[in-house]
């Protein structure tokens, strides 16, 4: 009899059992772990707890992050590397390969969480106020405490929320249900390396719980689609993470030398990124485009996603079914060039998408918003007629094209976050470069802090004359001279 593994709240008092828990299940629909689900009231404390400790000295928390990643890259509670891995694969669906990669970034993005936040602080300013001279600016936290609503899509996307530490919050994740595995290794991690339970927190809780979690915080990031984007997205307080809508431009007129290019851009790390490619727009023979690409991810094989060779991202075979079908409903008059039946279920049970391909008419065409969580792409014709207007709200776009003029307008453009010129596909990133923006510029701002060496004079009493040097002095202090 196989033991279910239990996954405990790690809130300021250490771990912590509830007897209410939910279950995570595998793509293979097996009983892999359960996870202890925290009250309102247990939320509260701990946001509480989180306010009032104090961060850790700047030099300590670069340090200690330094260390984080080496020990998520050995064993951590009693589970090795490889079987945690594991473990993420079957939960999530994500390839062996794509975890390996996404573990390997955690580590990198740890090791370097200092630098990154360093390279968002504006240059005008100082990380110390002691350092700035009498007057100048001061790079300084919005607030005390930072709360992630975390995905289960793809594990790396917890390597951004340590910056928020390197930035002396003290941080509470709530994990998906999907795949809490990786949050809890890495909490885990942190605390092994000498962050302190009043540091860092990590509260698994139910969909009502969460929005408490959110309120009770004073800044939040929080992912999902578009309902999670309206829901929060006019919130100065939440940095919202929705969908990517990556795109590529082919416009130099050599569409065909591309394909390769394309091809990464939606099938690299499975696809289940926000910055894979789900439209590419063509100037040129758009059908010839869709055609090959089409033939190139035909290539990919089908494999369970803990094989060392696995590329496509698994699901439980009702949801892979739900995916298919809501797809074939929304082509209207876009033709599939893919195969008919994309759902090819695995022998242990779960299933993967094979690739799917659709030829649009237009470049203007309703389809090109829509992004699944497969290898899943529209081709559209473009024209420089058609302009910027259908790259916008993009996460990354690539944009092949000798036009200048067109990539000052689509760097300057305020909807599309990331411009890769050339052969660079969609799902380039690395540590010290924005993603979505940096997430300093959500948590951090600067503020001035005007100061004396010695000690600024008081004001006379009414009557009294300040000598000419205090005039002056005090005029300019305040403001006034």
């Amino acid at each position: 009899m196989t033991t279910v593994r239990r996954l405990d709240a790690l809130g300021v008092s250490g771990p912590f059992s509830t007897s209410r828990t939910a279950e995570v299940v595998g793509v293979n629909d097996a009983l892999m772990a359960e996870l202890s689900l925290v009250p309102r009231l247990y939320v509260k404390r701990n946001l509480d707890a989180l306010r009032r400790a104090r961060p850790m000295p700047p030099g300590e928390r670069a340090d200690r992050l330094a260390a984080v990643g080496e020990l998520f890259m050995n064993e951590v509670d009693g589970i090795s590397l490889r079987e945690h891995e594991t473990e993420v694969c079957r939960a999530s669906g994500v390839a062996m390969p794509v975890v390996r990669d996404a573990s390997r970034s955690i580590a990198r993005s740890a090791a370097a969480a200092e630098e990154s936040v360093q390279q968002a602080r504006p240059v005008g300013a100082v990380s110390d106020w002691r350092a700035g001279g009498e007057a100048g600016a001061v790079w300084a936290r919005k607030g005390e405490v930072f709360a992630v609503l975390a995905p289960g899509n793809h594990p790396a996307t917890h390597a951004a929320w340590l910056e928020a530490l390197a930035m002396g919050y003290r941080v509470a994740i709530r994990p998906s249900r999907r795949e809490p595995f990786t949050p809890h290794r890495l909490v885990s991690a942190l605390r092994q390396a000498g962050f302190g339970s009043d540091q860092v927190v990590l509260l698994p809780t139910d969909h009502t719980v969460a929005d408490v979690l959110v309120q009770a915080a004073d800044l939040a990031m929080v992912y999902g689609g578009d309902e999670v984007a309206a829901t929060y997205g006019a919130r100065a307080d939440i940095l919202v993470q929705g969908p990517g809508r990556s795109k590529v431009l082919l416009a130099d007129g050599h569409s065909e030398r591309h394909i390769a290019t394309v091809v990464d851009s939606v099938g690299g790390h499975g696809a289940t990124a926000c910055v894979n490619a789900t439209a590419v727009f063509v100037d040129g023979d758009a059908p010839g485009v869709a055609r090959e690409v089409a033939r190139s991810l035909s290539e990919i094989v089908v494999r369970p996603p803990e094989s060392d060779d696995a590329v496509l991202p698994a699901f439980r075979v009702e949801r892979a079914k739900a995916l298919q079908n809501y797809l074939r409903g929304r082509l209207d008059t876009a033709e599939m060039i893919s195969g008919p039946d994309l759902v090819a279920e695995l022998p242990g049970g779960g299933a993967v998408l094979r690739p799917a391909v659709m030829l649009l008419d237009r470049a203007d065409a309703p389809q090109v918003n829509i992004e699944l969580p497969f290898p899943c792409v529209w081709v559209a014709p473009w024209s420089p007629a058609d302009g910027v207007a259908p790259l916008r709200n993009t996460l990354t776009l690539t944009a092949i094209t000798p036009d200048e003029d067109l990539l000052t307008r689509l760097v300057e453009e305020p909807s599309i976050s990331n411009v890769h010129v050339g052969d660079r596909p969609t799902f380039l990133m690395g540590p010290g470069l924005p993603h979505d923006g940096h997430l300093a510029e959500f948590l951090m701002r600067s503020k001035t802090v005007i100061r004396d060496r010695s000690p600024v004079p008081l004001p006379r009493p009414e009557g009294e004359r300040l000598t000419g040097k205090e005039s002056f002095r005090m005029r300019e202090v305040h403001g006034l001279g």
